[in-house]
């Protein structure tokens, strides 16, 4: 097995995973990125985006994040995101109703304001659904 990394994802609701892994890849706003033990030291802001974990037993989880940044380290690797879901936790025909309402919200919309707030809602959404 190659060196473990430590790994955190923590959202503002709790943490999501606290694992020794292989690793892992995550949504940078500077493109995807793939870390592993002894990786050099960076920081960099998340996108909306999955993260893909590979643990040492061979089994992967995956994760959808919006925003948040990621603290890397040769050790370890923390990602503290505005918001985490893990990918099992989905339930695709819920998503798809979620969706069609958040579709009728952005066109019944009354001012613009309400359209921004409803475009964010659909788009959130849509990040969720192509993870899936």
């Amino acid at each position: 097995m190659a060196d473990a990394l430590k790994f955190d994802l923590v959202s503002p609701e709790r943490r999501l995973l606290s694992a020794e892994v292989v690793h892992v890849v995550i949504p940078g706003t500077e493109g995807e990125m793939t870390v592993m033990a002894n990786h050099a030291p960076v920081m960099t802001a998340l996108r909306p985006g999955l993260v893909k974990v590979r643990h040492g037993n061979g089994q992967e989880d995956g994760f959808v994040v919006f925003g948040g940044f990621a603290d890397i380290t040769s050790e370890g690797c923390t990602l503290l995101a505005e918001e985490a879901v893990r990918i099992a936790d989905l339930d695709a025909e819920e998503l798809d109703r979620r969706i069609a309402d958040a579709r009728e919200d952005v066109a019944d919309a009354k001012d613009d304001l309400a359209r921004a707030q409803a475009e964010e809602q659909l788009a959130h959404l849509m990040t969720l659904k192509s993870c899936l």
